[in-house]
């Protein structure tokens, strides 16, 4: 009873040489049947060998052709399926390569054209500013803006004209476009000009449609505020802002801005307006010399 629970533990007795003795008995006993298989599968052989098909081709062919071609047929789609993902996978890559050679060159193109654009404006800027030169009848200066005070709101910028250039605080400063500011600082080369925008600024002006004068102030996100206009006075979105001449600072008749916001108040109106001039990206401009002494008249021909 020992032995039998003993046979059964459950562990894989490796082959011993009991095993091979009982291999051998069994093919021993069963010898006739192997070499009769064996007999059969050579006489097969032999038959197929000698017996031929249509065309003369024989059965041993025609059956190791049928053996062979299914792994064949496997080799093919195998070998097939490679090359169809490499010439895929080369050409995503030639394709990425001709994209990437394209971007480069739009990114060329837009740098080309903006930067052909910023001449364009660069020059149409100076045309008007010559031909805004030429036309007043006031002496003025032509100067570049070369840089703006540090900080995100802030009013002011310096020119490359000063003291050497015969330049005077509190001398205006414009565009063709309107007013920029009023000098607040002169240096041997360079002065600094106190944008409309800033809230110590102010500038006498008046409303285009009924004349009624105000003071301009620097006010919030860029938008200067008219001040002083009660809320009887009719105003209109859109309407024009000009320089009144009344601050002894601006001449007047100039461009100030358009009104863009317009309530009433407690006593005076709110009226928001925006800079005809373009503050945020300033190139030239011109600075009206004072007193406004007008240009001199051209000499009156002899032969008159």
């Amino acid at each position: 009873m020992h032995e039998s629970s003993h046979e059964f533990t459950g562990r894989t007795q490796p082959l011993t040489r009991e095993s091979g003795e009982a291999m051998q008995a069994f093919v021993g006993r069963h010898r006739a049947f192997f070499v009769l298989v064996a007999v059969l599968v050579a006489q097969l052989l032999l038959l197929s060998v000698q017996i031929t098909r249509g065309r003369n081709v024989r059965l041993i062919q025609v059956w190791t052709v049928a053996a062979i071609t299914p792994f064949a047929r496997s080799v093919h789609w195998v070998v097939g399926g490679v090359g169809n993902t490499w010439n895929r996978w080369a050409g995503l890559r030639r394709a990425q390569q001709e994209n990437e050679g394209l971007r480069r060159e739009l990114a060329n193109d837009q740098l080309r054209l903006q930067q052909l654009s910023e001449q364009a404006a660069q020059t149409e800027s100076l045309r008007a500013l010559l031909e805004l030169k030429k036309n007043l009848p006031i002496e003025t200066v032509a100067a570049e803006v070369i840089a703006a005070s540090p900080g995100e709101r802030s009013g002011t910028v310096f020119i490359d004209k000063g003291e050497s250039d015969g330049l005077k605080t509190d001398w205006p400063v414009i565009t063709p476009a309107g007013i920029v500011g009023k000098i607040v600082a002169v240096f041997p080369s360079t002065s600094q000009v106190m944008l409309i925008t800033d809230p110590s600024s102010g500038v006498g002006c008046m409303l285009g449609k009924s004349g009624v004068e105000g003071v301009l102030k620097g006010g919030t996100a860029n938008l200067p505020e008219v001040h002083y206009i009660l809320n009887e006075q009719p105003v209109s979105d859109g309407e024009q802002v000009q320089t009144s001449g009344l601050d002894q600072i601006y001449p007047r008749g100039l461009p100030v801005g358009a009104v863009v916001e317009n309530r009433r108040g407690d006593i005076y109106r709110d009226i928001k307006v925006k800079p005809a001039a373009p503050l945020n990206r300033l190139r030239a401009v011109l600075v009206v010399k004072k007193p406004f002494s007008e240009k001199p008249a051209g000499k009156e021909s002899p032969h008159r």
